[in-house]
């Protein structure tokens, strides 16, 4: 009889909760609960950090070149596709870039679909970490790889199904367009060592990304310096600005740890001469293949 109250207290938390939700996106693929979504990363994260890994440690890693390729330009083409939405659905349309608003009627509906779809990406792009491990690249799964694969689907299902659009997707659009740059580098990597020659900017991947979380962390901290900005959901507001600051802490970190020290430089400026270290030489061991988000 306790369990049986217990299941219909939580049965009406959940109907409350739901109320506030955005009617548009009841129906879509993995909106209707969060649950299977919630299975989806579990299994990833299990998967990639203690099945795989164990699965392959007797195997051959797989040869997965011209998977990679399709992959990588495959997921560029997509990104440029999300770019075009986001511009076409508001942000190249009529958003201000300070206080813009959700809009739920159904002129903003492109913006919904595209969150989405943006969304929906998010799970394509854990196949980043499925393909380490098939190649028994195992050092290359690391906490912020993991974290950020699994952190993002999770939050996202809360955007799209309470506010699919307006201030709050900026990031969206600024993560898109790192995207198309930074897959098109991992896409040039898998044709081969004939490409290496053309692979000198790795270095800046990282610091895109880290001028990436800067804006996105300024855009949406604006949000307590405006007198009037009734912004539907403000708890997104958090999520994001607290999203920002980490992931540009983790990735400061990262830049310490693969360029200063040198642990992740690409092949192309191992043995380079720099005049700003004093043993004039960073070394390093690069793997082209290896993502930074």
């Amino acid at each position: 009889m306790e369990f049986v109250n217990i299941k219909s207290s939580m049965a009406l938390l959940y109907d409350r909760f739901i109320q506030n939700a955005d009617p548009r996106t009841g129906n879509w693929l993995l909106m209707s609960s969060p649950l299977p979504q919630t299975i989806i990363i579990a299994a990833y994260i299990f998967f990639v950090t203690s099945w795989g890994p164990r699965l392959m440690e007797n195997r051959k890693a797989f040869d997965l070149k011209g998977v990679l390729i399709v992959y990588n330009f495959g997921v560029v083409a997509l990104s440029l596709y999300m770019c075009y939405e986001f511009m076409m659905a508001g942000w190249g349309t009529g958003y201000t870039f300070r206080c813009d608003l959700v809009d739920y009627s159904p002129s903003g509906t492109r913006m919904a679909a595209t969150c989405w779809l943006y969304y929906f990406s998010k799970f394509i792009e854990m196949l980043d970490t499925i393909f380490f491990v098939l190649r028994k690249k195992n050092s290359q799964v690391t906490f912020l790889h993991v974290y950020h694969h699994s952190i993002m689907p999770f939050t996202w299902w809360f955007g799209v199904r309470f506010a699919g659009g307006g201030l709050g997707t900026f990031h969206a659009l600024l993560n898109s367009i790192v995207h198309v740059i930074m897959y098109t580098y991992y896409g040039l990597t898998a044709l081969g060592p004939s490409f290496q020659k053309y692979l000198w900017w790795k270095k800046y991947l990282t610091s895109i990304q880290l001028i990436q979380f800067v804006m996105v962390t300024t855009h949406i901290c604006q949000y307590f310096f405006l007198k009037d900005c009734p912004y539907q959901f403000p708890v997104f507001i958090y999520i994001i600005g607290l999203y920002g600051l980490i992931f540009l802490l983790l990735f400061l970190n990262f830049w310490y740890h693969a360029y200063t020290k040198g642990k992740r430089l690409p092949k192309v400026l191992q043995n380079q001469t720099w005049a700003h270290h004093s043993n004039g030489v960073m070394n390093g061991n690069a793997n082209h293949n290896e993502k930074e988000e």
